[in-house]
C-alpha cells in the first residue's frame, strides 16, 4: 500500500504543529523546514482546517495550532480523511460493475481486503501523540529548515 504525498504532507504538518505551538507557526515556515512547496502545503492545510485538526489564525501574531489535542488525533482517521481511495485493486470499487473476469471465483480480494484492514488497524492503534513522543530531537531537526530559510534571505 502506498500513501499519497497528499496524506504524507498532513501527517507533516500535525507533527510539525504538535511539536511548534508558541510562537505559532507559518504555512512557510513548515514548509522551509521540509523543504517542500509552500503552495502544496496551502491546500493541505486549508483541508485539514475544514476537518478540525488545524485551526488558523489571522493577525500579527497570527500562524497555525492543532484543533485538537494530538492524543486525541488519530493516524487512521488522518489517513481515511486525507486518502481519496483505499481500495488496492479496481475490483474493490463500489461501482457494481465487474470489471474482472474471475470475480465470482475470486480468493485475492478477501486476502487484500484482509491485508487493507490490518494496515489499517495498525494506524488505528496510534496517535499523533505517539509520533511526537521524540518532541525535543524533532524540534531541533525541523528548526534547521527554518533558520536555512533564513539565512537564504540574508
Amino acid at each position: 500500500m502506498r500513501l499519497t504525498v497528499y496524506s504524507d504532507y498532513a501527517l507533516r504538518v500535525l507533527m510539525y504543529l504538535a511539536v511548534h505551538s508558541e510562537p505559532m507557526p507559518t504555512i512557510g515556515e513548515i514548509a522551509a523546514s521540509y523543504g517542500v512547496s509552500r503552495n502544496h502545503l496551502m491546500k493541505v492545510v486549508y483541508e485539514l482546517g475544514v476537518a478540525g485538526y488545524v485551526e488558523t489564525v489571522r493577525g500579527k501574531k497570527g500562524g497555525l495550532r492543532l484543533g485538537r489535542r494530538p492524543e486525541a488525533i488519530g493516524l487512521g482517521e488522518i489517513i481515511r480523511h486525507t486518502e481519496p481511495d483505499l481500495d488496492l485493486v479496481p475490483c474493490f470499487a463500489r461501482s457494481g460493475a465487474n470489471c474482472c473476469a474471475i470475480t465470482p471465483a475470486c480468493s485475492l480480494k478477501g486476502a487484500l481486503h484482509r491485508a487493507r484492514a490490518a494496515f489499517m488497524e495498525v494506524l488505528d492503534s496510534y496517535t499523533l501523540a505517539d509520533l511526537v513522543r521524540n518532541g525535543p530531537e524533532l524540534r531541533a531537526l525541523l528548526s534547521r529548515g527554518a533558520a536555512a530559510q533564513e539565512l537564504e534571505v540574508l
